[in-house]
């Protein structure tokens, strides 16, 4: 697990994350997952479980993300807190509740679920999707039920929600700017939860020599989420350098050919 090569690899796939996520202001689950998974299948893990430790890992490298994201967000009154409070009861249970449910599926089934869900992800980025705004702000008790059913589709793939949560908002006539801000301080609650729900439900394989707590790789967690932090700044300042549509377009192929190859790795 401590091979130099695969330390490295880690620390690529950090600054990877961290230039899209600050380029283009979403998560880094679509490229976590796959290295990962393909990563700790060349460092011998069970292909049984695999997927599981790369989805687990993932969503821990989101805390980190996600409280950065959010305290910028924050600073520039971007988050609306009232729907943060109606959405994070139901995000909570969602997520927590989901990770049991992936626990008892097959790595197979997970990475077909995966591969079709990014599909969909890059398609809507590719083609630059957005719903059409014609609603105001539902009532507490769909935001709570919303937030249920983007929290377990989240924990399912290892996402921080944006992509289901920011056209969720933009459809209920958020801006823009506050809907990704939003989603980011729902991403927080969808991280925590996720990371403990794959810890508890993978503590019969914790193997404490490789530093495996659950469904959690600590090595891969702190050296990924380590250098995701200290580049994404350099994402933010390539926005005005960049053309942003182009690299959109780009990161949309990349993402549905890393979710093909990982496919393909358990076909």
């Amino acid at each position: 697990m401590f091979g130099l090569e695969f330390l490295i690899a880690y620390a690529l796939l950090g600054i990877i994350v961290g230039i899209a996520a600050g380029l283009l202001g979403i998560g880094g689950g679509g490229i976590i997952v796959p290295v990962l998974t393909s990563l700790f299948l060349a460092q011998g893990i069970s292909s049984e479980n695999v997927v599981h430790l790369a989805l687990g890992t993932s969503m821990a490298t989101i805390v980190i993300t996600s409280i950065s994201s959010l305290r910028a967000h924050n600073k520039k009154q971007g988050v609306l807190w009232n729907v943060v409070k109606m959405m994070a009861p139901g995000v909570l249970i969602g997520t927590f509740l989901a990770t049991f449910l992936a626990s008892i599926l097959s790595s197979l089934f997970l990475a077909i679920f995966f591969s079709v869900f990014m599909a969909y992800v890059s398609i809507q980025m590719f083609l630059n999707k957005k719903p059409k705004p014609s609603r105001t702000l539902f009532s507490p008790i769909i935001q709570f039920f919303s937030g249920s059913l983007i929290g377990a589709i989240s924990a399912m793939v290892s996402i921080g929600g944006g992509s289901l949560s920011v056209p969720y908002l933009l459809w209920q006539n958020v801006e823009l700017k506050k809907a990704i801000g939003t989603s980011a301080a729902i991403g927080l609650p969808i991280a925590i939860s996720g990371t403990l729900g794959y810890m508890i439900n993978g503590w019969s394989h914790t193997n404490l020599d490789d530093l495996i707590l659950g469904y959690v790789s600590l090595p891969a967690f702190a050296i990924v989420a380590f250098f995701s932090f200290l580049t994404a700044p350099i994402g933010v300042k390539l926005v005005h350098i960049l053309p942003v549509g182009i690299v959109k377009k780009v990161f949309a192929c990349l993402l549905m050919l890393l979710s093909i190859k990982m496919l393909l790795t358990f076909i």
